[in-house]
């Protein structure tokens, strides 16, 4: 299959993931940077994402108590 090929046959986030795909192994392989760096960095984002939902949710469920 051709990139363009295998472009037209994914769907917008199937490209996405597997441009994500190809540019992680990509750098891990050429050495800029390690599988467990970029794990690191993976779940410091999760974290970070679930915070900040955690805190939205919170904010949420306060201003909608005030309001009853």
């Amino acid at each position: 299959m051709s990139f363009e090929e295998a472009l037209a046959t994914a769907s917008r986030d199937e490209g996405f993931k597997a441009t994500v795909y190809s540019m992680n192994t990509l750098l891990i392989h050429k050495g800029v940077y390690t599988r467990e760096e970029f794990e690191a960095l993976f779940v410091e984002w999760v974290e970070k994402e679930v915070g900040r939902r955690t805190a939205h949710r919170q904010r949420v469920d306060s201003s909608s108590s005030l309001s009853r």
